[in-house]
C-alpha cells in the first residue's frame, strides 16, 4: 500500500517526493475535488493526505469518503502555512481514533 499527496503547494509537494510519495497540487474546489475522486479509485493506494487548505476546499467530499469508504485512509496533514498546531492535530487524531484523551 502507498501513500498519495494532495497538496495546495508544490512545496509540500515535493518534500514528499523526497520519501517517495507521489501526489498532485490543487488550488480550486473543483482540481481538489477531481484529484480526490481519481485518488480513491487508485488500488495501489492505502492512505491520501491532504493538506488543510486542500481538504476545507471540499470537506463535504472528505467526510462522506471517510464515512462511506474503508480504503483509502484521509489523513488530514499540516503544511508550511499551517493554522493549526501540530501537538493539537495529533492529540486530536489519537482522540478520534482511540478513544484517549491527552
Amino acid at each position: 500500500m502507498k501513500f498519495y499527496l494532495l497538496s495546495d503547494n508544490i512545496d509540500t509537494l515535493m518534500g514528499m517526493r523526497l520519501a517517495g510519495i507521489e501526489g498532485k497540487v490543487v488550488h480550486t474546489p473543483e482540481e481538489v475535488s477531481k484529484a480526490l475522486d481519481e485518488a480513491m479509485e487508485l488500488e495501489d493506494v492505502g492512505i491520501v493526505l491532504m493538506t488543510e487548505l486542500a481538504l476545507k476546499q471540499c470537506t463535504d467530499k472528505v467526510m462522506d469518503y471517510k464515512l462511506n469508504r474503508a480504503v483509502p485512509l484521509i489523513v488530514e496533514i499540516p503544511d508550511r502555512h499551517a493554522t493549526a498546531n501540530i501537538s493539537d492535530t495529533i492529540s486530536k487524531y489519537l482522540a478520534e481514533a482511540v478513544g484517549i484523551k491527552l
